[in-house]
């Protein structure tokens, strides 16, 4: 495999990876041969014309000049030397002697390849400001007096992620509590915070809030990699890099047991449905928004058919450490019925998991209309009156956080304000 060849395959990979089908599809077209490929079919009868490098003086190519011979040379019997698959693969039988390996290579050959590339860091996605899906990294944040904003890492055995940490000025030395914000594909903690507007959220309710950052480097649009069985376990891979960090801040802040929260968008949705799921223990509730189920996938093509609708199936027979068992974990979920990236059918998938042996009788729905949308919230609460999990489902609204600051990508104004129902969802406030 030529150097040319093998960087195709990554940035194909790449894309597929981060859900990019067409952009996948038209980079293995290029290494195919675009530019290259019409040079060996500008001729009629079905076999690979020659190359026809042409004239060095004149620089036109030799294809057609004599289509007599050629069509001759198609029907005639093939008497060159058969490929031997134990020589280069440079030695084929016929006119095909002369097109190059890269361009016989046969499709389950080129599927091989993708899955088996590492991929490399791909250029940001070339969204253009006031689309939704605009990765504004270089967002500024209005910080209050007294509030902070910075940039911190945190590394344990697992790996190391940079992350945002916002301190409100509300309770800048006793946080009443953390929510940990998981960003979606090509966002910036920057972007999400600005999307969301969950600062000015903690701000009023004395909130600790970090915002992890996953990078080109960790996933090619800068996804949460809930998708890949090695990422949805306790203890291993991104879900442990999460809980240690989330861990590192309780500690530092003081932060009490039950006032530690998860909440993502898309792909950090899943993520957070993971952590919950991984370490109840650990976070209180968790926040849903356009997300997947727990182990609803386990590859980018099985990911892809779940984002589509089709019901995922639990990947993993042996059972989670004793941490994490049946406990349910108090869970709220937002979910637009125009999403095109991720179905609809998606959350009641989570509703009916976070929901567990709770029965379904007990579940009360309500419908309004809030700034311009309308929504049904469905609500299955506990003995103790407090809901064990909320859904609201958006009418006419897409894969964009509700209530959110245009500013940001993939932040809807209109709708409830998810922000601020997830707070409240998290704080058991009425």
């Amino acid at each position: 495999m030529n150097k040319e060849f093998a960087a195709a395959m990554r940035r194909a990979a790449g894309a597929t990876r981060a859900f990019n089908v067409a952009g996948a599809t038209r980079i293995i077209q290029k290494a195919l041969g675009t530019g290259l490929f019409s040079r060996f079919t500008r001729y009629s009868g079905g076999a690979a014309a020659p190359t026809g490098r042409g004239s060095e003086k004149t620089g036109k190519t030799q294809v057609g000049k004599e289509p007599a011979k050629i069509a001759k040379a198609a029907q005639a019997p093939d008497t060159a030397e058969k490929h031997d698959p134990k020589k280069s693969d440079t030695m084929v039988s016929g006119s095909l002697a002369r097109v190059p390996a890269r361009l016989r290579r046969p499709l389950s050959e080129v599927l091989d390849t993708l899955r088996k590339v590492t991929p490399a860091p791909l250029a940001p996605l070339a969204y253009s400001p006031g689309v939704s899906g605009f990765n504004n990294s270089s967002v500024k944040q209005l910080v209050p007096a007294g509030a902070q904003f910075t940039a911190r890492s945190f590394t344990s055995s697992a790996g190391t992620r940079a992350y945002k940490l916002y301190v409100p000025a509300s309770a800048e030395k006793k946080p009443k509590g953390l929510v940990l914000m998981l960003h979606g594909c090509t966002q910036s903690p920057d972007d999400f915070a600005t999307g969301t507007g969950m600062n000015a959220i903690a701000e009023k309710h004395g909130l600790l809030i970090a915002y992890p950052t996953q990078t080109g480097r960790d996933n090619a649009a800068s996804c949460w990699n809930w998708f890949e069985t090695g990422h949805q376990l306790r203890d291993a891979g991104e879900p442990a890099i999460l809980a240690g960090l989330t861990r590192k801040l309780i500690k530092e802040f003081g932060i009490q047991k039950d006032q530690v929260f998860v909440a993502g968008l898309s792909a950090g949705a899943a993520m957070a449905v993971i952590m919950g799921k991984a370490y109840p223990e650990l976070f209180d509730s968790v926040g849903v928004h356009s997300g997947l189920s727990y182990q609803s996938a386990g590859n980018v093509m099985s990911a892809m058919a779940v984002m589509r609708g089709k019901a995922g199936s639990r990947l993993f027979a042996k059972p989670q450490p004793t941490e994490a068992t049946s406990v349910r974990t108090r869970t709220i979920i937002f979910q637009g019925t125009a999403d095109r990236t991720v179905h609809p059918s998606n959350a009641q998938r989570i509703f009916e998991m976070a929901a567990g042996g709770a029965t379904k009788s007990k579940s009360k729905t309500t419908s309004g209309s809030i700034n311009g949308r309308a929504y049904k919230k469905t609500i299955i609460p506990a003995d103790n009156g407090e809901a064990i999990v909320e859904s609201w489902l958006v009418e006419g609204a897409g894969h964009a956080w509700f209530g959110g600051n245009p500013s940001g990508s993939y932040a809807d104004p209109d709708g409830p304000d998810a922000s601020a129902e997830m707070v409240r969802f998290f704080l058991k406030s009425k």
